[in-house]
Formats: structure tokens, sequence, C-alpha cells
């Protein structure tokens, strides 16, 4: 039952996938970077998506994002089940959709789609007909129509988001060696002035692409991050002891006072009361 990665394979040529799989027996408790739109039919079943466990019945049609942990939606269904997925491929929001501003909408669709969205009425009778006309349509007219489909679900209100927080796997997807190489700079240079056109670099990308990479993996910027990791270093040094002042400098802030100031942001107390408390505890 421990979570996996799964690899999707695409056509050459093709931005999206659609097939129906079957997996009844199998509990395939995943994840992927593409995003993916499932619909199955079936008098009833659970859905199991980012920390939302459900069930539906009769059929359910749900958006899902990147990296959203989920269930197969057949996974032990006894009755008759039909199913229909459809997954764009990992870079389709980025390179198709953001520089593009009559897609709008669709983008913010697809930006919210890692709550996991299930789509309900009118919406799923009309989106499913038009899932089963691409299967029969060449290529180009089939990518007309996915967007079609994307464009009625972002105007569509009838919706429900299955999460309320950010369920998506974080930190380890399929670029360790990226993030690796992120971590390792930063843990080498905290004390100094990391530099993010350095580390950019490091890993080959522009200045803003980085910023926007680093930003989609970890939530943060990469200047709050080396703070956050400034002020965790510096609750190291605090219990055992060391001067507030010299932590400050020695954790590569240059200012006392913004250093107090971030401190108390983070924790909630300021250096000098959290060094008494916890050596108290101590002592």
């Amino acid at each position: 039952m421990k979570i996996q990665k799964e690899i999707i394979e695409f056509e050459e040529g093709k931005s999206f996938k659609l097939f129906s799989p079957s997996m009844k027996n199998c509990f395939f408790w995943h994840y992927h970077p593409e995003i993916e739109l499932v619909y199955v039919e079936a008098s009833n079943g659970i859905r199991h998506v980012g920390k939302n466990i459900s069930d539906f019945t009769e059929s359910d049609l749900l958006l899902i994002g990147s990296n959203v942990p989920h269930l197969n939606f057949d996974y032990r269904i006894q009755t008759e089940c039909r199913q229909l997925v459809l997954q764009m491929r990992e870079n389709f929001l980025q390179e198709l959709i953001f520089p593009i501003p009559e897609f709008n909408n669709i983008k913010k669709l697809l930006e919210r789609s890692y709550l996991g969205l299930s789509f309900s009425g009118g919406t799923k009778k009309t989106v499913v007909e038009k899932l089963h006309i691409l299967k029969d349509k060449n290529s180009f007219d089939s990518f007309i129509g996915l967007i079609e489909i994307l464009q009625i679900l972002a105007s569509s209100e009838e919706v429900k988001e299955l999460n309320i927080e950010d369920t998506r796997i974080k930190w380890f997807l399929n670029d360790k060696i990226r993030m690796g190489t992120i971590y390792d700079y930063i843990n080498e240079n905290y004390d100094k002035s990391p530099n993010v056109n350095i580390i950019a670099e490091n890993v080959n990308l522009s200045t803003p692409a980085f910023c926007r990479y680093f930003k989609k993996q970890t939530n943060m910027t990469f200047t709050d991050f080396v703070n956050n990791y400034r002020i965790n270093q510096a609750k190291l040094l605090l219990l055992q002891n060391s001067c507030v002042t010299e932590v400050c400098f020695q954790v590569g802030f240059e200012s006392l006072s913004y250093f107090n100031k971030l401190f108390k942001k983070y924790i909630g107390e300021t250096p000098s009361a959290f060094k008494k408390k916890h050596l108290s505890k101590v002592e």
C-alpha cells in the first residue's frame, strides 16, 4: 500500500492521452505530474483523492491536479464498471495554457485542480459526451475538443472541491537531483549571501524560471526559504547556549533588529525568550 509514482507515456505528437483502464483488484495508490480528468461509471464506488475519502453513486467526473495522490477509482468494484481517463502532458499548463490570455479561465481551473474537483449535473453529462467523441477524432480536432472540455469545466458552477488543503507530493517529485542541488547550495551558503542568480545557473534555469519552479515545489519564495533555514539553524545554536548577537551573524543576518523581528515572526517569541525558556527546561 506504499504510494507509487506512475510513469505515463504519451504518443509522439500528442499533448494528452485518453484511454480506458481496468484495475478492479489492484490497490494503486499513486501520483504523477500529469493533470488528469477521470470519468468512472458504476453503481457505486469510492473516491480517494488527497486526504478526501468519499463515495459516489452511478458515476463521477473528477479533475485531479499534478502530483495529488489518488486511488484507482475502480478498486474493489464488483459490478460492471467503465472508465475514461484523460491525462495531459506535464508541461501542458505551463507551455500551452499560460502563454495564451484567452485561456485564463482554463489556467485558473488547472491551477485549482490540486484540491481535486468533482463535477456533477449537466456539466458532467456534457463533458462525458464530448470525451467519447474525442476518441474518434484526429490529433488536431481532438486537441480543440479538449480545450472546449476544459472551458466547459472552467465555466461550471456544478463543482465540488474535495480537499480544503494542499495534498500534493512535495520535495521528492521527479526532480530529486535538481532539488538536491538547491538544498546543498542553501546548506553551504545560508550563513553567507545565497544568490538566486547563482543557484538558478547551477540548475540550468533562468532566474525567473527558477523562482517559479522553486515556489511551485516549496510554496515559498527562495528568500523566505533561506530565512526559514537560517532561523532553524539559529534555534540549534541558541540551544547550545550561544550568545544571541553571535548567533545572528553566524547564520547570515547583518542586522540584529531584523534577526529578532524575523525570529519572532517564525517562532512566536524573541531569540532571548526562546533561549531562556528552553535552557531553563534543560537545567
